[in-house]
């Protein structure tokens, strides 16, 4: 018999429950074996081994020197071996560490009013939620799960979609006091419209004009890295801007914020996913329980 038909641990089992229990058909009968199996089994191992480890007798087993040798080696390497067993099954457990990337905007109003909830029902997972509007790679910053925004990019990442959304442009009751309120797309060359800093799939503000859509070019007198950013500036009465409903939701109904030009507003929409690293084998049971909490939880 070669090497790699030996199943080592197979036999070190019996071998440890026959001298546990005392006899072969006990052996046999905890490991689902005939007596003459077990038998047979401690015979071929005393025969690769070239020592015999059991003087038997019609009562009772009685290891050899070499039997108690082999015997203790034999439970310390079984019990390494569901040691190692228990910490690769961890993986099914929803316990450990969950790093999550989310922009700003998505971190404060839609996922951290959810955390909670997920704590209490996952009281062994941590969580780990660093804001950034920017792409990352999820190899690189180690993180386990990105939510993102906007049409997904062909990838070797998998996906969930939890929603979508509508814009809206917004300003302060106090900007619009100010600079008064604008009613039509031309008025807003008059206005100082926030933008983003960094490339999106659509430049500028679409608007519906005599039933087509046309895109209002983006400023560049005001620029931010991010959602959050942009609705603090509009808050604070710096200028116009375009955010995600969910985003100014709570601040237009406490009236910090007030819509603008909405009847000239496209209904457009944008995707939000939750993209992760699924391929190669299966998902860790924290970041799939993190993925279904969110999809059954996440309400755009």
């Amino acid at each position: 018999m070669s090497r790699q038909e030996i199943n080592r641990s197979g036999e070190m089992e019996v071998f440890v429950r026959a001298v546990e229990l005392g006899g072969f058909t006990a052996a046999a009968i905890a490991c689902r074996m005939t007596p003459s199996a077990v038998s047979k089994l401690v015979t071929r191992l005393e025969k690769r081994l070239g020592a015999r480890l059991i003087h038997r007798s019609t009562r009772r087993l009685q290891l050899t020197p070499e039997g108690c040798a082999f015997f203790e080696r034999s439970v310390a390497i079984l019990a390494d071996i569901a040691e190692a067993e228990r910490h690769a099954s961890a993986g099914e457990q929803v316990a450990g560490h969950i790093r999550i990337n989310t922009s700003g905007s998505f971190g404060n109003h839609v996922l951290a009013p959810l955390v909670p909830a997920f704590m209490a029902l996952h009281p062994n997972v941590s969580l780990e939620i660093f804001h950034t509007d920017r792409v990352i790679d999820l190899m690189e910053e180690r993180a386990d799960v990105a939510i993102r925004a906007g049409p997904l990019k062909s990838s070797s990442l998998m996906a969930r979609k939890l929603g979508t959304t509508r814009s809206i442009i917004v300003a302060s009751p106090d900007y619009l006091r100010r600079h008064g309120t604008p009613y039509s797309a031309a008025e807003l060359a008059k206005h100082c419209r926030i933008s983003f800093s960094y490339s999106r799939a659509i430049e500028g503000w679409p608007l519906l004009i005599d039933g087509e859509i046309a895109t209002v070019p983006a400023a560049r007198s005001l620029q931010v890295g991010d959602g959050e950013a942009m609705r603090h500036l509009a808050l604070a009465g710096a200028g116009l801007a375009r955010l995600a409903a969910f985003t100014v939701r709570s601040d237009i109904a406490a009236r910090r914020l007030q819509p603008v030009l909405e009847e000239f507003n496209p209904g457009d929409i944008e995707e939000f996913h939750a993209v992760y690293i699924g391929q190669g084998g299966p998902l860790p049971a924290r970041v799939r329980a993190l993925l279904d909490f969110l999809r059954e939880n996440v309400h755009l």
